[in-house]
């Protein structure tokens, strides 16, 4: 399988959870935990046997890693990693000749890594470079068709480099899809016992794994949610706007000056936005209560009748009458007073 379509595909597995992602990148700050699965190609290796040296390839297998790790919140991690690799043998070249064999190639072990996380200014990934040493222990399992089989494990030194790409996933603080390649080289040399007086003995072996997993950091918080918008204050009502319409001594008809008034009035009223006119008729103290009463709705009706003229609809006026109550000047009974011989106009 080629290379890029080993690229493509991990991209396909991965992007339904990047697409889900909406937070932006952090740092990975205190302990986490990582796995992941992944396609493996190995490269094969020399092997020399009996004074007899050839090439052993194999079929592209399958490999898993698990790390549990540290963020120091700048981009620099630690990572303590836990690996599994298989391959099946295909054949062995030597002197010309290629034969086909059979049995496993099991290799797991650990690794001590050191990764850098990349701040490249997008909300939604984070690259990171990283390398580690560690410790492989390679098994050749039921190797045949050499003219001996082997049947052991041996271990080795190993080193390693990384680079991948951390999605963060929104719906969980913490949590990252990871997209990941890994180059492995096992310095072997260690000897493999035979069923034959001869022993095999494997050059380095290096492996090129693809792999999608999930990292998890705890104790990340939840991101905050944004502060609410401002809610604009809904405007304060217009206040209520009063015209006084006066009338002479003991008449409810209508001087020039209060037909201009209550003209200005009913102006206003459709200009503003009014929902309601009160119409308030008074009087002075200089007649009887009962009198007086009777003089004030009249008053108040002749400055309804003005305004409904005017063009102020009828269900928009209320009228009220409260003869020689409420004056506007203190008086004692009696008293003829101008100012309190009047109706009030309210628009609310």
């Amino acid at each position: 399988m080629k290379l890029r379509n080993l690229l493509l595909a991990a991209t396909v597995l991965a992007a339904p959870i990047a697409l889900s992602n909406a937070a932006k990148a952090q740092p990975v700050s205190g302990i986490y935990v990582a796995g992941g699965l992944g396609y493996e190609i190995n490269d094969g290796f020399k092997g020399t046997a009996a004074g007899h040296q050839a090439k052993v390839s194999t079929h592209n297998g399958y490999d898993g890693v698990a790390s549990v790790g540290y963020g120091f919140g700048n981009g620099l991690r630690v990572e303590l990693q836990g690996d599994y690799f298989e391959n099946r043998f295909r054949k062995a070249s030597s002197a010309g000749q290629t034969i086909s064999i059979g049995g496993k190639d099991q290799t797991y072990g650990g690794f001590v890594n050191a990764l850098y996380d990349l701040d490249v200014g997008l909300p939604f990934l984070y690259p990171y470079l990283g390398a580690g040493v560690g410790y492989q222990e390679v098994g050749l399992k039921g190797v045949s068709g050499l003219g001996y089989t082997i049947d052991q494990s041996r271990g080795s030194f190993a080193y390693q480099g990384i680079a991948g790409v951390a999605l963060p996933i929104s719906g969980v603080p913490g949590l990252s899809a990871t997209v990941e390649y890994r180059f492995t080289d096992i310095v072997n040399g260690a000897k493999y016992s035979t069923n034959t007086p001869y022993q095999a003995k494997l050059g380095n072996e290096q492996i090129h794994s693809f792999n999608v997993g999930l990292r998890y950091a705890f104790g990340v918080a939840a991101p905050m949610a944004p502060a609410p918008a401002p809610v604009a204050a809904a405007p304060a009502p217009a206040p209520a706007k009063t015209y006084l319409v006066f009338f002479d001594w003991d008449k409810y008809n209508l001087t020039p000056r209060a037909t201009q008034i209550i003209a200005e009035a009913a102006s206003d009223s459709k200009t503003a936005a009014v929902t309601k006119i009160t119409v308030s008729g008074y009087t002075d103290t200089s007649g009887t209560p009962t009198y007086n009463q009777g003089l004030s709705v009249r008053r108040a009706k002749a400055v309804a009748v003005k305004l409904m003229a005017d063009g102020v609809p009828a269900s928009e006026i209320s009228i009220f009458a409260y003869g020689e109550t409420h004056l506007l000047v203190p008086t004692g009974p009696g008293v003829r007073e101008p100012q309190n011989r009047r109706v009030e106009i309210v628009l609310n």
